[in-house]
């Protein structure tokens, strides 16, 4: 017998769940009833439930006079009749399920047949209030269109909890977004926990999340809020002041074969990260192994390309942690994007990436900070290393001749910007 169930659980129970409830109680006619409909019948089923059964005694003390053998087969079929409900509930919700699990799942779940079902009934009922645990994590987006939110960023394992279709489609979900909310148990034969439902992306509320308007549509405004960077690193400090960059900047940081640029992004990224309301997001592509072990000791790079592998798949890499940093950004946040490096990626896949930051006005942002052989086209800045200072060791290794900032004025005020031209000119002449 299901165990009473209150109207808070019942209302956030998904439909077929209900069913099953329903069948198991022997609702009459519940499929043709609507949800909240649904929900009044099953507590006034229950309520009567607990009031007859005060009552059995007497009432089979009534029945004595009833042939016995009549009155059990009586019982037997309608035993038999609830059973056939609860079995075709259960079917429909596999069914409804089955286009919302992965396969291996719905594989294990069709060969499995009628065996169990009445155990699923009973779990299916159970998950309906199971809500005590909760998970973060990063979205790994699969070909049919559901997805994953990874234990591990980058591995999979059988702690992942996976996320339905029907959900990613809902909250317009791209692999990289940061989820969170209620997971359940894997029902029989699951190999995945599951999503219940989602009530963060990217670290607010879901109903909050800016839809519809297609971010190659959103306005752009040139960067009027400067990213300070503090600390005593004389190489940051005058890349702060000399080549500022602010929130929706396109940075690239140029220079030849062991200039320092690796050195610089970590440097620079470690300065922005933990900052609040700042959604920091690192990936190395085609990043030598020694330079990934060294990034790994401060900040843990979201996506990694290692040295070698397809510019394909340093390619992906990238577009999915811009598009992450596009998704922040249409919903009005600050999301910044450090790429090391471009080289490798392709022209075309380059330019593409340096394309979507944008400071959105009265909105979002979206900041990408890229290391580059040379500079590409359409950068706001340009922060350009000296590879003869960097052998000699002389810092700042910033040749201020080859640097620019579009518009310092915005960034650092009209002195800030006459005191870059003149230090610019000194360096130069």
């Amino acid at each position: 017998m299901t165990s009473v169930l209150d109207r808070a659980a019942l209302e956030g129970s998904p439909l077929a769940d209900l069913h099953v409830i329903a069948a198991e109680l022997g609702v009459e006619a519940f499929r043709r009833l609507r949800k909240a409909d649904l929900v009044d019948a099953i507590i006034a089923k229950q309520s009567g439930d607990a009031a007859a059964s005060a009552d059995d005694g007497d009432a089979d003390e009534a029945e004595d006079a009833a042939p016995r053998r009549s009155r059990s087969r009586s019982r037997r079929s309608r035993s038999k009749a609830a059973d056939e409900e609860t079995a075709a509930a259960v079917e429909a919700a596999d069914e409804a399920d089955a286009t919302e699990e992965p396969d291996e799942q719905r594989g294990r779940r069709r060969r499995r047949g009628g065996r169990g079902r009445d155990e699923d009934a009973g779990a299916n009922a159970g998950t309906a209030v199971q809500e005590d645990r909760t998970v973060e994590g990063v979205v790994d987006l699969q070909p049919n269109g559901s997805g994953f939110v990874r234990a591990s960023a980058g591995e999979t394992s059988d702690d992942d909890v996976y996320v339905s279709a029907a959900q990613v489609k809902r909250c317009e979900l791209v692999s990289g977004d940061k989820v969170g909310g209620p997971v359940r148990p894997p029902r029989r034969s699951e190999r995945y926990p599951s999503l219940i439902r989602i009530d963060t992306i990217n670290g607010r509320p879901a109903d909050e999340v800016a839809e519809g308007t297609r971010f190659e549509d959103l306005p752009a405004a040139f960067p009027t809020e400067r990213l300070e960077l503090g600390g005593d690193d004389p190489t940051v400090t005058a890349a702060e002041w000399l080549t500022p960059f602010g929130k929706g900047s396109r940075v690239v940081v140029t220079g030849g074969p062991l200039a320092g640029k690796s050195d610089l992004l970590r440097r620079i990224a470690g300065a922005l990260a933990g900052r609040e309301g700042l959604e920091l997001t690192v990936v190395l592509a085609g990043a030598r192994p020694e330079e990934i072990g060294e990034w790994g000791e401060g900040i843990t790079p979201t996506a990694t390309a290692a040295l070698g592998t397809s510019p394909e798949a340093q390619s992906q890499v990238v577009d999915q942690a811009v598009e992450l940093g596009r998704r922040v950004a249409a919903r009005g946040g600050d999301a910044v994007v450090v790429i090391d490096a471009l080289d490798q990626v392709g022209p075309a896949a380059a330019r593409r990436t340096l394309a979507a930051g944008r400071n959105i006005p009265d909105g979002g942002s979206l900041t990408i900070i890229a290391a580059a052989a040379a500079p590409l086209g359409g950068e706001t800045t340009i922060i350009a290393l000296d590879a003869a200072l960097t052998g000699l060791r002389r810092f700042p290794n910033i040749d201020l001749g080859a640097s620019a900032t579009m518009r310092p004025e915005l960034l650092v005020g009209e002195d800030g910007a006459a005191k870059i031209a003149a230090a610019r000119t000194e360096a130069t002449a």
